[in-house]
């Protein structure tokens, strides 16, 4: 999988990846953005909330008849200092329907711990090249 994210100005960039979709983001104007899009820590929490709803939908696939309104609010809390990243996030969701606890709770456990490739990429080792005019260029 590869996205391409390209600089637009100021602050703002757009991704693009294999799905063709693009996604605009920006910074709030308190970092020098206009706000024109989401940030890239909002989009991180949708990212991880989207991946385990999908996932959630999957398993509850036979149940899914009974079950009305399927909600997630994410809400990170990030730290004082730069890099402000998340310390801890926590997934809410909010269903209503004719479903048993147990199976919605079975659902999210294995879409964290078996599935959502989101929540298992928080996990991963990441590291940085440069290109810079065209050449490789390395410390």
């Amino acid at each position: 999988m590869k996205v391409t994210t390209k600089w637009t100005g100021g602050r703002a960039f757009t991704a693009k990846g294999d799905s063709g979709y693009e996604i605009n983001m920006d910074a709030t104007e308190a970092y020098g953005g206009l706000g024109k899009g989401a940030t890239p820590t909002e989009m991180l929490l949708s990212s991880l909330a989207g991946c385990i709803g999908i996932d959630v939908t999957m398993i509850l696939r036979p149940h899914l008849d009974k079950i009305t309104k399927i909600e997630i609010q994410t809400d990170g809390v990030r730290k004082e200092e730069a890099p402000k990243g998340f310390t801890d996030i926590v997934v809410t969701f909010i269903i209503d329907g004719d479903i048993d606890s147990k199976k919605v709770w079975r659902a999210i456990n294995l879409g964290e711990e078996k599935y959502c490739s989101v929540s298992d990429s928080l996990k991963a080792n990441i590291s940085f090249e440069l290109i810079l005019n065209g050449e490789s260029k390395s410390i």
